[in-house]
């Protein structure tokens, strides 16, 4: 998979927020929880400078710091592992829904007790890797109880802090996604009423033929506003109305089909996920090409998965952008993901490929389905 600026903003985003589905590989997860241990370490070797240095010469020795950090260091890993695993395992049993839902006193016994429970059991652990002894005396129990009320108060607020940060961005994404979705394009409804107003003098039948295409694509598109989920089918209509719009309005230079097999029809989908695909194969890679070309949709299920492919046989990736071509693709698509993503996690994913000719976008998300009685 690969890394760049948005994955590991999301996979931080995920660590800090403790979702059992992260974003980004899994390792990057762990890779989070050492850094942090690190900076914990880190502040545990200052920390025992200020107590106990008597002099500046101290605080200069190369050497000195090297040896503490890296006690401080063996310590802190096994600590912060040992939180990171209890974490992900009672997250993965309780559930990121009802854990959405906790109280007040559960939220503190939560972000609070599993540190105070992997401080117990780590620190033990981590003096004996660190060359050190455990001594069974009040000094190193209280010096425990210390440090797992620290922990613990630090994880708290810090991931309680982000945890609430994270989920108002999500509520105002998801805010921002409603009124993004109520926008028709105002270049695509202007273009087709004003090739529909055209055509009814000279060409009656192709002015109806466009205008029950565009009928079609306003019911689907404003029915699916109302729901937060709808199925592959109802997605594939819209993408259908859609391009028959298109197609009428582009007089033969652009041709599309449309496959999906049954299974991957009653599949749930995020409403408007697979229409901006559909939107930038024509309008960035078929229309500004004098000859048009074709358009190819494809849907299957494969194992735990369902699979959406969009194919065209234009400009490329690779093309210069085109001197009245519109912007707005790599936000449609950064929108896409980032849906996905809170949506789904990890498990769901859009890649674009050179096709040669054309783009090829593959959309992977789990497969799901509606269940008996849901609207």
């Amino acid at each position: 998979m690969k890394i760049d600026t948005w994955t590991l903003r999301r996979s931080w985003d995920s660590w800090t927020s403790l979702v059992p589905d992260p974003v980004g590989p899994y390792w990057l997860q762990l890779a989070w929880t050492a850094v942090f241990s690190a900076m914990v370490a880190l502040g545990f070797t200052v920390l025992g400078f200020a107590l106990h240095a008597d002099s500046l010469a101290d605080w200069l020795r190369a050497d000195r710091w090297l040896h503490w950090f890296g006690r401080n260091l063996v310590v802190s890993l096994v600590i912060g592992y040992a939180i990171h695993g209890l974490f992900e395992a009672v997250g993965r049993l309780v559930g990121p829904a009802r854990i959405g839902r906790f109280t007040a006193p559960q939220r503190v016994l939560f972000y609070g007790g599993i540190p105070v429970v992997a401080v117990g059991a780590g620190w033990p652990l981590g003096i004996w890797l660190a060359g050190g002894t455990v001594q069974r005396n009040g000094g190193p129990i209280a010096t425990v109880a210390a440090i797992s009320l620290l922990v613990t108060f630090v994880t708290y607020h810090w991931f309680g802090a982000k945890a609430r940060a994270i989920e108002a961005e999500r509520r105002a994404t998801a805010a921002q996604l409603k009124l993004l979705q109520a926008q028709i394009e105002p270049h695509f409804l202007f273009n087709t009423l004003a090739n529909v107003h055209s055509l009814i003098d000279h060409d009656t039948a192709r002015a109806k033929a466009m205008l029950g295409a565009f009928t079609d694509y306003l019911r689907a598109s404003l029915g699916g506003l109302r729901r937060d989920e709808v199925t592959l089918g109802e997605e594939l209509a819209l993408a259908e109305a859609y391009l028959r719009v298109q197609a009428t309005r582009m007089e033969g230079r652009l041709r599309f089909s449309i496959e999906a097999d049954e299974a991957a029809r009653h599949a749930l989908l995020l409403p408007l996920v697979l229409q901006p695909l559909v939107e930038n194969a024509v309008q960035h890679g078929l229309e500004p090409q004098v000859e048009g070309g074709s358009v190819a949709v494809r849907a299957r299920v494969e194992g735990d998965e369902v699979v959406v492919e969009v194919r065209d046989d234009g400009r490329g990736l690779d093309a210069s952008p085109a001197p009245t071509g519109r912007r707005g693709a790599g936000l449609a698509l950064a929108n896409v993901r980032e849906r996905l993503a809170a949506r789904f996690g990890a498990r769901a994913s859009l890649t674009l490929a050179p096709a040669r000719p054309g783009t090829l976008a593959t959309l992977r998300l789990p497969r799901e389905e509606r269940r008996e009685g849901a609207r």
